[in-house]
């Protein structure tokens, strides 16, 4: 099965998987989960069936907005399932680490400013900001980990594995060392944007928020969400097929 839609025509087997699953298998389906707070990075290794009873969510009316939505999109469905993983990892890193690092200033800049203007009548900004600017600060030695350690091994992995370079092993030992880490950064930046969504009620704009207020909470939202896909590319696609390559290799090495 090569769509989301298949899975939702069978509707025993969608249930079965994980949100992880799900994603990996259609991105689109990204968008319904995020309406839901559905954790499908960090936490997207439960089963959607059981999520859905714990949380007091209709399953039958995500699958049918998993389904819609899927139909309408006219785009191509980002397939980072097939990608090999060099090109993975500039995608990433073009992407998402680039995103990162553009967002983050600009963030912080309204985050200040809001504080200043409106901490009196809001005293939850000064919390949340306190909470971004952990989030961020250990997102940023995040990326330079991933970019100068992790990231560099995987693309050696593979030149490994087309002949192109002879394995040397790592100062770290075997790569499940260093993306053990990297899930942990990954947990705890994600927990910190969750605790902000729950702060901000799901980053409702209050009825007094100034455009700078109101800009603030919809760049936490687009920054959460874009994290959320960041994690998953990396946690459920690029670190389980770097490890199993890793494995290959080594079972070559010995044979």
């Amino acid at each position: 099965m090569n769509s989301i839609k298949n899975f939702v025509d069978a509707k025993d087997v969608f249930r079965e998987m994980t949100l992880s699953q799900i994603v990996t298998v259609n991105y689109k389906a990204a968008a319904v989960f995020e309406k839901y707070s559905l954790d499908f990075c960090c936490k997207g290794n439960r089963a959607f069936n059981e999520v859905c009873k714990e949380k007091g969510i209709d399953a039958e009316e995500i699958l049918v907005q998993i389904k819609n939505i899927d139909e309408k999109s006219s785009d191509n469905n980002m397939r980072f399932n097939t990608w090999e993983l060099d090109f993975l990892v500039d995608y990433i890193i073009n992407n998402h680490h680039q995103y990162v690092r553009e967002s983050i200033p600009v963030i912080a800049a309204h985050a200040d400013k809001v504080v200043v203007a409106h901490s009196k009548n809001h005293p939850e900004l000064i919390g949340i900001s306190k909470i971004f600017t952990m989030v961020y600060k250990e997102l940023k030695q995040h990326l330079v980990k991933e970019e100068e350690i992790l990231f560099p091994y995987i693309k050696n992995l593979v030149r490994v594995n087309q002949n192109l370079i002879s394995y040397e092993k790592p100062y770290f030992g075997k790569i499940e060392n260093p993306i053990k880490m990297m899930e942990v950064e990954h947990e705890t930046a994600g927990d910190g944007m969750y605790d902000i969504r729950m702060i901000t009620d799901n980053f409702t704009i209050p009825d007094d928020a100034c455009n700078t207020f109101a800009l603030f909470y919809n760049e936490l939202k687009e920054f959460e969400e874009d994290l959320h896909k960041h994690v998953h590319i990396e946690n459920n696609i690029l670190f389980p097929k770097s490890i199993n390559l890793e494995e290959t290799i080594l079972q070559n090495q010995n044979s």
